[in-house]
Parts: structure tokens; sequence; C-alpha cells
């Protein structure tokens, strides 16, 4: 069990995915006391061994933290693990922080933070980027906004996770707000990189040779440098689901209605990833959108077949 950082302060993550159990190795490395907590009891035992404590419950994870780091899938979820039965508030400590990780919109970043801290807790709005690996590594952009004395409590385990900590704001919703700019952004390069790398196919051209001009010349973008691998050696094993941007589009697209700001790529790009899951692809990487655009023209990438039918592309994801 790694000794306490030199504040002695407790950390619990509780979500321990893809991109949770990296945080929190960051965070034993970096010198803290962290407990795990997950659904799944075979991946809390894991990182107890390795790396910290695992708890059974949110609540047997929040009380004896000083910082509980929430890493799920969205605002439903972290509201769930922070009000729901046997939840964070129901045991932890006054005065300790909250530091949601979770992609949302801005409104649920800031009623989740007006329910935390009508009971006296801190609550940082902390999304992030990077992936799985950087956040291992605890190299993550924390895209962080929150009333300045919870993020001076939350700072050293904060500096911890990232190699890039932006500051963003007073108030919590701000780095929610920032998070979805940035995955606008992310999605139209994953959906514009998968249609180009099929187009570069039925041009009958070598697609690992159009990999090495692109990243050379100035198409490339960072999606297309990281997802594209993906591609060419058929692995579609979920770095990012598709269904994260099935989410976050859909996100964007809620905003626009209600701001009535059209954004008509970043909705052109939500339907690309929604077939894409509607052909059985939902829980694989993000970059099976280039899958179904070869599933439409009849083309086959490396590894398995182009499919036709949605009972098929259902069995490549196994």
């Amino acid at each position: 069990m790694a000794t306490k950082d030199e504040s002695g302060a407790r950390l619990s993550v509780i979500g321990l995915g893809s991109m949770g159990y990296g945080m929190a190795q960051s965070l034993a490395k970096g010198g803290f006391a962290v407990t795990g907590f997950d659904t799944r009891p075979e991946v809390v035992a894991k990182f107890a061994a390795e790396h910290g404590a695992g708890a059974g419950s949110p609540a047997e994870a929040a009380a004896t933290a000083d910082i509980l780091v929430i890493v799920v899938v969205n605002a439903d979820q972290t509201q769930q693990v922070l009000l729901g039965e046997g939840g964070l508030l129901a045991s932890a400590k006054p005065g300790a922080v909250i530091v949601s990780c979770a992609t949302m919109a801005p409104e649920r970043a800031r009623a989740l933070a007006e329910a935390v801290e009508a009971t006296g807790r801190h609550y940082v709005d902390a999304p992030i980027s990077g992936g799985a690996a950087r956040a291992a590594e605890g190299a993550l952009t924390m895209l962080v906004s929150g009333r300045p004395e919870a993020i001076a409590k939350a700072r050293a385990a904060l500096d911890a996770m990232s190699a890039k900590l932006y500051l963003l704001g007073d108030e919590p919703g701000i780095g929610a707000s920032f998070k979805i700019v940035n995955q606008l952004l992310a999605g139209v390069h994953i959906a514009a990189a998968s249609e180009a790398i099929v187009f570069a196919k039925r041009l009958g051209l070598d697609i690992a040779k159009v990999y090495e001009v692109i990243t050379a010349s100035a198409g490339n973008s960072w999606m297309f440098e990281n997802r594209m691998p993906h591609v060419l050696d058929g692995d579609y094993s979920p770095k990012s689901a598709v269904e994260i941007f099935t989410k976050d589009l859909g996100i964007i697209a809620d905003i626009s209605r209600s701001e009535k700001f059209a954004t008509p790529i970043a909705s052109s790009a939500l339907q690309m990833f929604l077939m894409t899951a509607a052909a059985g692809m939902g829980k694989d990487d993000d970059a099976s959108v280039a899958r179904l655009y070869a599933m439409i023209a009849g083309l086959d990438l490396p590894g398995a077949p182009a499919s036709t039918d949605k009972a098929t592309a259902s069995t490549d994801k196994d």
C-alpha cells in the first residue's frame, strides 16, 4: 500500500474503468492512500492487491476519504453515485471534496454542485481528456472549475492525475462547457477520419500508406493519427467506445436546440455514431465508424470482412 502524500489526504476513486483505474493508479504512485470502488468486485480486488484498498460500496469508499474522485460514464451515473441509496453523500466526511470527471451538460454539473454544496461538502467540476494510457501515467488534461477553496483542497490530487491542469473559472459547469466543445471536435474528427480512410480504400489505395502520408500532411488530426491504427490493425477492442460519442454528441445536439445555435457538422457525426451503434458496434472502439462506412460500401477492411447485416456485425465485436 502506498504511503500518504505530504498533505496526508486520503482519496477514493469511484469507477475503475479504463480511465478510472489509471487515475487511481497514478494517485497511488503519487503517494496518496487510495481506495477504489467499482461495480465489478474482481476489479476492486485487483486494484486493492496492486495499489491500495478496495471498498464494497460508494458509501464505504466515502467514509474515510478527504477527496472523492468520480469517474463514471455520465451525469445520471454521477447523480446516482452521489445521491442514490448507499451513495457518497450518505457517509462522506464534512468538508470532503467531490471531484466529478464525467462529461455532462453544464446545467447538470451546476445542479450536482448545488446538491453537494448544500450538504457542506465541496464540488469540483473536472472533466478529463487524454485516454487510458495517459490516465495511467498521470498525464491527463483536466478542465477544472469550481469554488477556489474546493480546488485548493483537491489541488495536489488534481496535479497527480494531470500533465495539463486548466483552471477555468470559479463556478461549476465551466469545465463541463469546455469539455463539450472538445467533444464536438473529437467526435467530428473521428467521423471524418473514418470517412477518409474508407474513401481511400474505395479509391484502391494502400490504406497503410495513406496513414503514413496523411500523418505527415496538413490533413492530419490527432484523432486520425490516434484512431486509424485501430482500423489498420483490425482491432476494435474499446479504448473509447462508440457509445461515448452517441452520448456526448447527443448532449451537443440538446444544447444546440436549447441555444438555437446550429451544429450541422456535429449533427452529421452523431448520425454516423448512432448508425454504428445500431449496427451492433456500440460497445466497440469508436474507430468502428470506419467499419460502418466499409459495410455500406461493401469494402473489406483489415480483420473480419465487412458485413451488411446486424447479426454479423454484432458477432464481429465479440
